[in-house]
């Protein structure tokens, strides 16, 4: 089997260490067992995603030496297969509305909405609202959220627990599905469609990705994605998720904490063979920078 994987970058920002390292993680494994590099922007959020933050990742990964094939898959030209996706578990009964504002999960989850910077929780498991109020709202035309219900999910699939993915990166070994940690999750918006859950999976099966090579933060994320993959009969990848690369106060890098970026980095005179180093990653041979 070739090895085929990806870096998966959405273009909210310009990218900073911590995607230098993961797209040389996924980068460097294709490349050591002569295997596939894919590079795929995901863009469904184009309320956030801007053409001038695609056009500098595709500028920092060529700074860094890293090569890929053509054409790029942008999700922001698959929207339709994703809202067939969408619409497919719609018709099963397993998605529910829910207009619920972020104060009002708070409140379900036991959190004072008037606390300072309180945190959504981490696991939504509301259900679906009384028949009446979703006819009101809907009335209303207030906008809501797609959410798969893990209930339903079960009803289909049975024991979702059943459920696994080979895991070759942190605790390597069989892993099973735990989707209740992160709960009825949402699938889509009334406003935009489906979302980068559903996204992510049809890419994934569409391109032929053999291993997903990602962040560890992610790994919660694993569980959601193998049922999915069960309900839309798609293949499941191997997952290898990495170490996060971290900063002098021991957080994880990230754009919203005006994390540096690979642009100032190169401005600053860094050279590409340097950040490399630094991350961990030998000098690539031949006419790579």
């Amino acid at each position: 089997m070739t090895l085929v994987t990806r870096f998966a970058p959405s273009p909210t920002g310009r990218l900073h260490k911590g995607h230098a390292f993961s797209a040389l993680t996924a980068w460097t494994a294709a490349r050591e067992v002569g295997g596939r590099f894919l590079l795929r922007i995901e863009d469904t959020d184009f309320t956030r995603c801007r053409p001038e933050y695609e056009a500098g990742v595709l500028e920092d990964l060529t700074w860094l030496g890293l090569g890929w094939e053509t054409p790029v898959r942008r999700q922001s030209d698959h929207r339709a297969e994703y809202d067939h996706a969408l619409e497919r578990l719609r018709e099963q009964g397993l998605l529910y509305r829910c207009f619920r504002t972020r104060k009002e999960r708070l409140v379900l989850a036991g959190v004072a909405p008037h606390a300072d910077d309180p945190a959504d929780p981490a696991a939504f498991t509301g259900g679906p609202h009384a028949p009446e109020e979703e006819a009101r709202r809907l009335a209303a035309g207030e906008p809501f959220a797609w959410r798969l219900s893990l209930e339903q999910a079960r009803r289909k699939l049975g024991d979702l627990s059943r459920l696994s993915w080979i895991e070759e990166g942190v605790d390597p070994g069989l892993h099973h599905a735990r989707p209740e940690a992160l709960g009825d999750m949402v699938m889509g918006r009334k406003d935009i469609g489906a979302g980068y859950v559903i996204a992510s999976v049809i890419d994934d099966a569409a391109q032929g990705i053999t291993h997903v090579i990602r962040g560890e933060d992610l790994v919660p994320m694993t569980s959601i994605q193998r049922v999915l993959q069960a309900l839309l009969d798609l293949p499941t990848p191997i997952y290898r998720h990495h170490r996060l690369l971290l900063d002098d106060e021991g957080k994880r890098f990230a754009k919203r904490d005006g994390a540096v970026t690979l642009a100032q980095i190169r401005a600053d005179g860094t050279s590409p063979r340097a950040l490399r180093e630094q991350l961990g990653f030998r000098e690539p041979t031949g006419s790579e920078p």
